[in-house]
């Protein structure tokens, strides 16, 4: 928007030290100029560690000194996670930094040498040429609480696919095995078919037990719900079960080790989930979120790890665009289509909210069934889903700046066109 542009070009002034730092793996190189472009000083490159980055203040300093400078802007390519010790130093120096776009460093190369060449000392001239023209934004950089958020769902993805891969795992080794325990038991993940795993053994060793040594070692974790005639199957469908005999030893080693991989996993899923209802309580507006019909503690977890503090931000619109909830069609002859940026975690998980929201919360019911039958330009089923992943944003954003009681009723009084379609009803 303009005036966000105008705010941007506002902070530099004749006072205002560029700095553009191309980012890699070990060494970065930095440039700097002043507001009108004029390249000040010879270029540093600094290393990934703490001494680089005291070299680097002493580098604008020196800068700042002999320039009679007073402000500091430093602009970066957010590139992969490289960027993100540099960005948390400068963080705790209260520096104040801002990322450009890569799309915008590629398509700006030529522009001072006719030539596309990729080399770290353009590159970071390139970036401090996008910064004095206001072409950047404001990373929010999550501390405390929320950094502790982020940290928390990245751990619960890892696990969920370790889970995955175990589950898979398991199912196969079940499909190889005891392919007719399945037949017994609609799910090998209940607690009775669990129960049964951990015996450890394969089929024809199964059938040798008695029915009351079955029972005994069932009842340890199922008390009731599972009776001596599902053991009775159990027997029966294991002494005609078609399971590879060959190499048992190791078919039990393997089914005791996925077992207790698959134990673990879950344990550390449940310590986890504890530690994240702690961090939970300690953000304002989690528990009025909560009280949302369809919104659980996972999508509060996921919307907060990717959003931040919400005290950063002035404008639910900042989030949408965060997000890339903001892009209209993009048309050019033939061709109509959309482009997608923004956080795609933080689209995904507003998509995946959306659905049961739909389904379960009146109030979106309501305004889903209102823009796809409206009268006048009605939304296909997906344009509808991405105007109420702007409303959950704009609702989630409220409650956190307020922490007011959501009501379904309210929403829908509260929108103009639902309001005068209830009155008329």
């Amino acid at each position: 928007m303009n005036y966000n542009q105008n705010k941007k070009l506002a902070q530099i002034t004749s006072q205002t030290l560029i700095v553009g730092v191309d980012i890699a793996k070990h060494n970065h190189v930095a440039r700097a100029q002043d507001f009108r472009g004029i390249e000040l000083g010879s270029s540093l490159t600094f290393e990934n560690t703490q001494a680089g980055f005291n070299s680097l203040l002493d580098w604008i300093q020196q800068l700042l000194t002999d320039h009679h400078m007073n402000q500091i802007l430093i602009g970066m390519e957010p590139t992969g996670h490289y960027w993100l010790n540099l960005a948390h130093f400068l963080t705790e120096k209260d520096i104040k930094f801002v990322v450009v776009n890569p799309s915008h460093v590629k398509k700006s190369k030529e522009l001072d040498d006719n030539s596309p060449t990729k080399n770290d000392i353009k590159d970071a001239k390139v970036i401090a040429q996008l910064v004095k023209d206001g072409r950047y934004a404001e990373p929010n950089i999550p501390q405390g609480v929320y950094a502790e958020l982020r940290g928390a769902k990245k751990i619960r993805d890892l696990l969920s696919v370790d889970l995955q891969v175990v589950q898979g795992q398991i199912h196969n080794w079940i499909d190889r095995h005891f392919p007719e325990l399945l037949t017994v038991f609609k799910n090998w993940e209940g607690k009775a078919a669990l129960q049964i795993l951990k015996l450890n053994l394969l089929p024809h060793e199964l059938m040798k037990l008695t029915d009351r040594e079955l029972m005994l070692h069932l009842r340890k974790t199922v008390k009731r719900g599972v009776g001596l005639e599902k053991m009775q199957e159990l027997k029966r469908v294991a002494g005609c079960s078609v399971g590879i005999r060959q190499g048992s030893d190791m078919a039990k080693l393997e089914l005791h080790t996925l077992l207790e991989k698959y134990q673990l996993i879950h344990q550390k899923l449940e310590k986890l989930e504890s530690r994240m209802d702690s961090l939970l309580e300690q953000v304002p507006g989690v528990q009025q979120m909560l009280g949302i019909t369809g919104i659980g503690r996972d999508t509060v977890v996921g919307f907060f790890s990717e959003v931040g503090d919400l005290k950063g931000y002035s404008h639910p619109r900042q989030i949408i665009k965060l997000a890339g909830l903001n892009l209209k069609e993009n048309t050019s002859g033939q061709h109509k289509g959309q482009t997608k940026r923004g956080r795609k975690k933080l689209r995904a998980l507003l998509f995946r909210v959306v659905m049961p929201l739909v389904a379960k919360n009146s109030a979106f019911k309501a305004l889903h069934e209102y823009y796809t039958k409206r009268p006048n330009n009605p939304l296909k089923k997906m344009q509808s889903m991405i105007a109420l992943c702007n409303k959950l944003i704009r609702i989630l954003f409220a409650i956190g700046k307020k922490q007011f009681e959501f009501s379904e009723e309210k929403m829908l009084r509260d929108i103009p066109h639902m309001k005068e379609l209830q009155t008329a009803a």
